[in-house]
């Protein structure tokens, strides 16, 4: 697949770069060019990451890093199974648990629920860092949901992070869950609460919450470059009748014109229109 001449390779994170060290200069310059290439694409264009992940993986499959990102692009485009395997290979490789979260949401994308949840109570989880236990209990409270057990998923996802006036990375996505949940459940007023306070919490928009927010309380919102496209149409049609009637007006008088013409000939000839 091409790759954009500004793209170097460079760019990746310098751990990625000391693994790639075990590979060849220029096959790992290649890598490498295929790694930033997924992360520059994957939210955007989650197909095309998905296609520079599986040029990166032929060429250094035996990478962690390259693995790694291969089950983030097969992710992004819910290729569940696919995103465990190589998950799975990623954590072999390096023993490390920080895969742990989004492989039990794989088992969830696979419609497994219950096996999500038996992860989520493996010793794994205590050794994640604390954006892991969050992101951990946030699949487990989405398996409840899975399940159908919406209380047991409010219970889940209630902790002290949540409860926390501090704003972290993971605060919007858990206040929204948190939201998202108590509606299903027909717990409207802690609803729009917990949605209000997402909001507070979400200064990137990584939620939609402010949208939520703003349908329950009945605000509907106008695109105003529609509206100012209609007008403009409007405005065109209006403009375009306006020189329409001109036109008919120039063209009776023209008539008129020719008829005082033709009566100026005839009465030059001596003709008085009588036979």
């Amino acid at each position: 697949m091409p790759i954009p001449e500004d793209v170097t390779g460079e760019e990746i994170d310098k751990d990625v770069r000391q693994e790639l060290q075990s590979l060849p200069k220029t096959l790992a310059d290649d890598v490498a060019k295929n790694l930033v290439m997924v992360a520059r694409l994957i939210d955007e264009d989650p197909e095309g990451a998905y296609g520079y992940s599986r040029v990166a993986l032929r060429l250094a499959s035996r990478v962690a890093a390259v693995r790694e990102a291969a089950g983030f692009a097969a992710y992004a485009n819910q290729k569940y199974s696919e995103a465990l395997a190589e998950f799975r290979a990623a954590r072999r490789m390096t023993g490390n648990v920080e895969l742990w979260p989004v492989m039990a949401d794989c088992e969830r994308g696979l419609g497994r629920p219950e096996k999500a949840l038996d992860m989520a109570g493996a010793p794994e989880v205590h050794k994640l860092d604390k954006a892991g236990q969050v992101e951990m209990r946030l699949v487990a409270a989405g398996a409840r949901r899975d399940m159908d057990q919406l209380d047991a998923a409010i219970v889940t996802l209630q902790s002290p992070e949540l409860a926390s006036n501090s704003v972290q990375p993971w605060t919007a996505r858990l206040r929204y869950a948190y939201a998202d949940a108590l509606l299903a459940a027909g717990r409207e007023d802690e609803a729009r609460e917990w949605f209000a306070k997402a909001v507070e919490a979400d200064k990137d928009g990584s939620t939609d919450a402010s949208d939520r927010l703003a349908e329950m309380d009945g605000v509907e919102f106008v695109d105003v470059l529609v509206e100012d496209e209609d007008d403009s149409e409007a405005q065109s049609v209006d403009e375009a009748e306006s020189v329409d009637e001109d036109h008919r007006a120039d063209l009776k008088d023209h008539e008129g014109d020719g008829d005082a013409d033709v009566k100026d000939a005839d009465a030059d000839a001596g003709v008085d229109g009588k036979d």
